[in-house]
């Protein structure tokens, strides 16, 4: 293999690094920080278009979530795509 072919494929990977897997790495970084911060209270929509708001946060994995009135149902956090509103924290 030659010198010139080595960098050309060393420019390839450093291409496809800085546009396709460190902007992922960092919108994956971003989601779990935001499932990190739900709480109750907080109005979702899942990943399945369901719109909610957060009644109890079960565990790290689940949360149960108020979809129609005396509807509580229990998701799985990953499949939280957005947080609507963010309620704001009980002031002491």
């Amino acid at each position: 293999m030659r010198p010139a072919d080595l960098l050309m494929l060393t420019l390839i990977f450093g291409i496809m690094y800085f546009l396709l897997i460190r902007p992922q790495q960092r919108k994956m970084k971003e989601h779990q920080a935001m499932l990190d911060a739900l709480r109750r209270g907080d109005q979702i929509v899942t990943q399945g278009g369901v719109k909610g708001k957060i009644v109890k946060v079960k565990d790290d994995n689940e949360v149960e979530v108020e979809i129609a009135a005396g509807v509580n149902v229990r998701i799985v956090t990953s499949t939280i795509a957005t947080v609507l509103n963010k309620t704001e924290p009980a002031k002491s």
